[in-house]
């Protein structure tokens, strides 16, 4: 037996999240379906936010040598790597948490497992604690977002090369760093690891 509702959104991501909360509000029994264990998509666990929070702290101590010039005086000055990203990670999950609360109080059905439409109308979701469900909607939505694209012939490690989601949580300041794409996500995380010592 499926379960039913009035809409099944595929993602979880700011396209997706927002469709099922507002289409909760406007009366719909509606589902989320979401491979990652918690909701925002790219942009709020490894994108976005993440990188806004090192920007705003590389920031923060990029500037701190010319305080003097400002007459504050400063002391010595020394990064703590750690306490960094885990500031960036008390933010993002922060901010999954109000999603997940957001989906409770409008009545959204939340489900991690990734979503295959089998027939029109039905999705068949393998469920991330194991088994699979099968989903009916008369309506479905399709917001699975996007993922860090690959170069032909250079395999992404994740150690040595690293996509933008390693680049967010490097365990040090390399010592050089080259940035491939211009993008927003590139520049910005080029611009976080410059500020914090690392020749890019």
């Amino acid at each position: 037996m499926a379960d039913s509702f009035d809409l099944i959104v595929i993602g979880g991501g700011p396209g997706g999240y927002i469709c099922a909360i507002r289409a909760a509000q406007l009366g719909m029994n509606v589902a989320c379906v979401e491979k990652s264990d918690t909701l925002g998509g790219t942009c709020l666990n490894v994108g976005c936010i993440p990188s806004k929070a090192l920007l705003h702290s590389s920031e923060i101590y990029a500037h701190i040598p010319a305080l003097a010039e400002m007459g504050i005086a400063a002391g010595s000055v020394s990064l703590d790597l750690a306490a960094m990203m885990g500031h960036k990670d008390k933010t993002v999950d922060e901010l999954t948490k109000g999603i997940a609360f957001l989906f409770k109080k409008n009545k959204v059905t939340p489900i991690s497992g990734t979503a295959k439409i089998t027939a029109p109308g039905t999705v068949q979701v393998a469920l991330n604690e194991g088994g699979d469900t099968t989903l009916t909607a008369a309506n479905i939505v399709v917001a699975t977002g996007s993922e860090p694209a690959g170069l032909p012939g250079i395999e992404i490690d994740e150690e040595r090369i690293v996509s933008s989601t390693g680049a967010l949580s490097l365990p040090e300041v390399p010592k050089q760093l080259l940035v491939v794409g211009g993008g927003v996500i590139g520049l910005e995380l080029g611009s976080v690891w410059a500020r914090l010592g690392s020749e890019v």
